[in-house]
């Protein structure tokens, strides 16, 4: 089974790239962020011509996370239990659509868009790490529960776990970017010590390869990018995996979303 992740980047603007992309890569599950639509506007047909069930989860055209599946949809959860909601000062909390979860073919699918800290001393920050610390929580608890589950927790993190993730560390860190932050960081890890694995890192292994490339000041033909797009493998799927690659060649060309697809293969 092939199961691979993607940030498309409103997903209507790019919805010919993304059609053509699932016939030429044969993918069985992919889960999908910011496809920045609602559930009434959402492009089902475009999956369902090709035989993909479909769930999405979008309240507006902000944000948004999808999966698409040939091998089963079932248990559709929209959103994980107590997901935090964004609070600004002065103004009543917002519900964001950044988390969907559905099992495919016996492999239990989360699509996540992270929240995006925007600096350091944002609001948005202390609501980034409230929110992965409470997906940590029951992703830890699932397979306490259950250590023959298989889970793959996967998207866009807004986070660059490694210093080779990022095309300049030390310009990062001088000039206190978010996304290497040390609390952003430990977050990530958290879900290591969880007992969540990395699985596409080793059969793509750095420095120099992102999932990110920025549209602004020629970062893509730069090569300067980021790694941000993860699937972190449960230890029993993680065990079935057999191979993990970066679709590079997506981000080229006209009309290319910022992120490449993020694919793993799995054995029966």
């Amino acid at each position: 089974m092939k199961i691979a992740t993607w940030n498309v980047n409103s997903l209507r603007a790019r919805a010919d790239r993304v059609e053509a992309w699932l016939r030429r890569s044969d993918c069985d599950v992919l889960a999908i962020q910011e496809t920045k639509c609602s559930d009434d506007n959402f492009p089902w047909e475009l999956f369902e011509r090709d035989g993909y069930e479909v769930a999405h989860f979008g309240l507006n055209q902000w944000n948004g996370v999808a999966i698409a599946s040939r091998v089963g949809l079932d248990d559709v959860q929209r959103t994980f239990l107590d997901q935090p909601v964004f609070g600004k000062a002065g103004k009543d909390p917002v519900a964001e659509a950044r988390a969907i979860g559905a099992t495919c073919g016996g492999v239990r699918i989360w699509s996540l868009y992270v929240p995006n800290g925007r600096s350091l001393d944002d609001e948005h920050m202390p609501y980034k790490l409230n929110w992965l610390s409470t997906l940590k929580n029951h992703a830890e608890s699932w397979v306490t529960e259950n250590p023959e589950s298989q889970i793959a927790l996967m998207g866009d993190w807004n986070i660059a776990p490694q210093d080779e993730d990022v095309w300049d560390i030390d310009l990062f860190l001088s000039q206190g970017y978010t996304h290497v932050s040390p609390p952003e960081r430990a977050a990530f890890h958290a879900f290591e010590a969880a007992g969540y694995t990395d699985v596409v890192r080793p059969h793509t292994p750095g420095p120099g390869v992102y999932t990110y490339w920025d549209y602004t000041q020629l970062r893509f033909p730069k090569k300067e990018g980021m790694r941000i797009d993860f699937v972190l493998a449960s230890p029993a799927l993680a065990a079935r995996v057999t191979g993990a690659s970066i679709d590079r060649e997506e981000r080229k060309g006209k009309g290319a979303s910022d992120h490449a697809p993020v694919i793993v293969e799995l054995t029966d």
